[in-house]
């Protein structure tokens, strides 16, 4: 199959609303293509072929040359070709990156040029991309969804669970499972606006202090440890504080879920950028650990020596967890079913200088990659990780900056809304570092712009407090937040793991709106 009926698939996906459509359209394609072919087809529609990382900037795909007439690109040719374009590496390798992408674009019908534009970019209009697609491949393939689900959750590759369901069915599926070594996506926590309304959901509950540090996977395999982030990235050689406290563990083999951050001398956190800061760096760890050092916390358990603890209850993980480690490398927890003693254990959570409770069911498995009523956020103040999706120039003193940002929720295809629905602007809240931040970060992210806006891939993620939700007609989804004003950049997470619009709904129902 060529690839041009991939592009055409991925153009008629972006042009469905209703996300049951956009699976239907993929599920169809998956059906039809080689088996040759289908892993590099999952690959290119996923997003999993961005992640490869090919050295390509969106400058480098404005000088390409015209489109070929006819279409002649095959599908796994393609996906090989981007897999030697990202493994072009040392010295001549931008001249020869710059050589292989004329090439492959020179072979590129119009249609097939625009594609490879949005995939090496990171703009496919489809909707969250993985997601649909595991949906599509269950589908396909007539294997349940939840197989699908907690083969993606093992393996991390839509491309490799597409190609084991459609050969081998559910039963390829159920091989798959946790690797020590190979992190699995993390559970997420879905958001309540107090500790009662999270305790009306979920009631006698497990509630634990939310650090305000950095996510981390820990994995442990004998004398070897991995460290891995939220977004699965491996910051090991950066955080050798945690390294050594796995290893200190009596055990042979773990993974651990927990949190990893900068305390001052009096034991309260350090301002996140710090903790950010410390744990982005690959230079002068040394140095840096004994300017900052890290503490970690951990609140799960997924492995111990062999035995995998997901599919068992939280209060079954934590008793594993509690009998492993000292209290000092625990998260602090309460079980009660008091609103009182609840609200208390939330209040001296912020009195430490901490963001507030995670309130958790104590039967929950853990679901990973998945935002659930397992697990609910409380913080002081309402909070969402929205993406930027342009942003305009200051004036004043910020002339020469880029300023105002126009903030997105991801959309759910309800109402004809698209991928991503805008909530409104602000510009409160920025320090001279984040405008500075900013600026360079999203003019290497600018799509295109007018003498005022600055249009920009949908990659930065920021959180951002606010007030509360407000009608208005001026935005697709009728809702708009009140007194926005930034609280840092998420570089933590992907614009996958942005808030919904249907968290914003919710919040505005709760409101009376």
């Amino acid at each position: 199959m060529l690839l041009e009926q991939v592009a055409a698939t991925s153009r008629a996906t972006a042009a469905e609303p209703a996300r049951n459509a956009k699976v239907a359209l993929l599920a169809e394609l998956l059906r039809g293509l080689d088996p040759v072919d289908l892993p590099a087809a999952v690959a290119l529609l996923s997003g999993e072929s961005r992640r490869m990382r090919v050295g390509v900037g969106y400058a480098a795909l404005r000088d390409l040359p015209p489109p070929a007439e006819r279409a002649t690109l095959g599908i796994a040719s393609t996906e090989q070709a981007l897999r030697e374009l990202a493994a072009v590496q040392g010295a001549g390798s931008q001249a020869e990156r710059k050589r292989r992408l004329a090439d492959l674009f020179g072979r590129a019908t119009a249609d097939e040029q625009a594609f490879l534009r949005a995939v090496l970019g990171g703009e496919l209009r489809q909707g969250a991309l993985d997601a649909v697609m595991g949906d599509a491949v269950a589908k396909a393939a007539g294997v349940p969804l939840a197989e699908v689900r907690r083969a993606l959750m093992f393996r991390g590759s839509a491309a490799a669970v597409a190609a084991a369901a459609m050969e081998g069915g559910a039963a390829a599926l159920r091989a798959f499972g946790l690797e020590v070594g190979r992190p699995v996506r993390p559970m997420l926590a879905a958001s309540a606006p107090n500790v009662a309304a999270a305790l009306d959901k979920v009631r006698p509950a497990a509630l634990e202090w939310k650090l305000d540090g950095i996510r981390v996977q820990v994995h442990r395999d004998g004398d070897r440890v991995g460290v891995f982030t939220r977004s699965l990235d491996d910051i090991t050689a950066r955080v050798p504080e945690v390294v050594e406290a796995a290893l200190a563990l009596p055990l042979r083999s773990a993974v651990l879920d927990g949190e990893v951050i900068a305390l001052g001398p009096d034991r309260r956190p350090r301002p996140f950028q710090e903790t950010a800061a410390r744990t982005a760096s690959r230079q002068d760890i040394a140095e840096l650990r004994a300017r900052v050092p890290l503490s970690v916390f951990f609140f799960d358990l997924l492995h111990l020596d062999g035995a995998d603890l997901l599919d068992l209850p939280g209060e079954r993980r934590t008793e594993a967890l509690a009998a492993l480690l000292p209290p000092e490398l625990r998260v602090p927890r309460l079980v009660s079913a008091d609103d009182g003693a609840a609200l208390a254990f939330f209040r001296e959570a912020l009195a430490q200088g901490h963001e507030g409770v995670v309130v958790k069911d104590p039967q929950a498995r853990y679901a990973a990659g998945r935002r659930g009523a397992g697990w609910i956020k409380v913080k002081p103040r309402h909070t969402l990780d929205l993406v930027v999706l342009a942003v305009e120039w200051g004036s004043g003193r910020r002339e020469g900056l880029l300023s105002n940002l126009h903030l997105g929720a991801r959309g759910d295809g309800a109402e004809g809304l698209g991928e991503w629905v805008m909530l409104g602007k602000t510009f409160k809240g920025l320090t001279d570092e984040m405008l500075a931040f900013q600026t360079r970060e999203l003019l290497a992210r600018e799509v295109d712009r007018d003498s005022w806006v600055v249009r920009v891939r949908p990659e930065l993620v920021v959180e951002v407090a606010f007030d509360g939700v407000q009608r208005s007609p001026r935005y697709p989804s009728g809702l708009t937040l009140r007194f926005a004003r930034v609280l840092r950049y998420r570089d933590d997470k992907g614009p996958e793991q942005a808030d919904t619009i249907a968290a914003v709904r919710e919040l505005a129902a709760e409101e009376g709106l």
